[in-house]
């Protein structure tokens, strides 16, 4: 097979985007489940469902009377060293090594904590995960404590040996990122190169017979090559691709210009969701999902109001029950850094509630006395702005509250992704007089109002 086509086999097997994170099921938009009435393994994590083991040996998450009951997925970004520079890192990653990160017995203390408080997932990332020596003892330790271990990674250090190791430590999934073709990928990586080197990870994970996934963030460089990936994806048999949305933070706060407008969001939306109808009609088994924008949820549901109005209602019951942001960020998802700082998300790394060296984990996340956990752990409560008069606000409940604080300096404004007009939302011209009196008026950044 050209090497070429190898590529885009992979670049689709891959799932979810380039700001180096991976499995934050409590922030996915399974676009086959809700859109194409399909199932998958996150069903139960996503949407309240029971489910059953998968083909993988991976227990479904316990089913809880409230979204807001559940323990957290937890992002640990166990170190802070890359090989690669990528234009959008969340962490400001470098090739170099970096002082004060946790030990191996520090992170095996870290893990039993976790596992004691109940998290259902660990997903160890970076920086490079797999530049840490001891990865796979720290991996070998969650799978025991029957945590899902998974791992996100740029893929490029990824050999015959490395996958090996990664299989047979437990890891169930591993997400690659990718950014586009060769030489768009190469520029985002900040390293020539990098595209060919991980497609030999991609490689060498199916090799094998580990599960691995594509992780694309969608931005102005490559959502209109949106077609061709998806037509990679059927021709070279890829299983699962998720999509994400740009999030303004690290390296990748300075991106606004690289960003999808509304227009182009809305774009992306129609040819994900028409592609995977193709899919689902003609019986591949393929699952699509976007991650990081909770308006997508909606964009769909609208959709079948006109095309299927029953399964409209039966997905704004799954929508609902979620609450869309309400119990992602905070609640539902969290993130550990490489010193043991805790973080709301991996994308807010300049604020810490506590570190595990000093509390345990459990103790830092259900402490509500930070103004911002408390928020978080109650978004519903605080949000502002459009956002808060939505007439959809039960099924997002404001979406991703870092990119409010990145545009706007305030938690709590609009998100200022929602590529949904005032108009589809409910809100009129008297609404909007009264939010601007009200001080809740929030004017959308010009370079995102396209």
């Amino acid at each position: 097979m050209p090497g070429f086509q190898i590529f885009l086999r992979e670049l689709c097997v891959l799932c979810a985007s380039a700001v180096k994170t991976f499995l934050r099921i409590i922030r996915m938009i399974d676009i086959g489940k809700l859109y194409c009435s399909g199932e998958s393994t996150g069903d139960s994590l996503r949407y309240g469902t029971a489910g059953v083991k998968d083909s993988h040996g991976n227990k479904p998450h316990k089913r809880v009377v409230l979204a807001s009951e559940r323990r957290p997925i937890v992002v640990w970004s166990t170190t802070r060293t890359c090989n690669l520079r990528c234009v959008h890192c969340y962490t400001d990653s470098e090739n170099q090594s970096y002082s004060g990160e946790l030990t191996t017995d520090e992170g095996l203390q870290l893990v039993d904590d976790l596992a004691a408080f109940g998290v259902p997932s660990l997903l160890f990332s970076g920086g490079e995960p797999l530049m840490r020596k001891d990865l796979y003892t720290l991996i070998e330790r969650a799978s025991g404590k029957e945590m899902r271990p998974v791992i996100s990674t740029n893929g490029t250090l990824i050999d015959r040996d490395a996958a090996r190791s990664i299989k047979d430590s437990g890891v169930v999934y591993v997400g690659i990122s990718l950014d586009g073709m060769e030489d768009v990928n190469d520029q985002f990586r900040g390293v020539k190169g990098a595209f060919t080197r991980a497609m030999k990870g991609f490689e060498n994970c199916l090799a094998i017979g580990q599960r691995v996934g594509l992780r694309l963030t969608l931005t102005r460089r490559n959502y209109q090559d949106l077609h061709r990936i998806f037509d990679f994806i059927e021709s070279e048999g890829i299983s699962r691709a998720c999509f994400y949305h740009l999030v303004y933070s690290g390296r990748g706060g300075n991106m606004f210009k690289d960003d999808l407008t509304h227009r182009e969001s809305r774009d992306a939306m129609d040819i994900i969701m028409q592609r995977t109808r193709d899919y689902f009609d003609r019986g591949l088994d393929i699952n699509i999902l976007t991650v990081d924008n909770h308006a997508d949820g909606v964009y769909i549901y609208r959709r079948l109001l006109e095309e299927n109005p029953a399964r409209a209602e039966e997905v704004a019951e799954l929508l609902s029950w979620n609450g869309g942001g309400a119990h992602s960020t905070g609640v539902g998802i969290g993130n550990i850094d490489f010193f043991g700082n805790v973080h709301p998300d991996q994308f807010w790394q300049d604020y810490t509630f506590g570190n595990v060296r000093e509390r345990n984990f459990g103790d830092i996340w259900m402490d509500e006395s930070d103004p911002l956990m408390k928020g978080l752990k109650h978004k519903a409560e605080h949000i502002k702005g459009r956002c808060r008069v939505c007439k959809y606000t039960h099924m997002c409940t404001g979406a991703m509250r870092v990119r409010a604080y990145r545009t706007y300096n305030d938690a709590w404004a609009p998100d200022p992704q929602c590529f949904l007009t005032d108009e589809e939302i409910g809100i009129d011209e008297k609404m909007r007089m009264q939010l601007k009196e009200g001080g809740e008026y929030y004017p959308m950044p010009r370079e995102l109002e396209g």
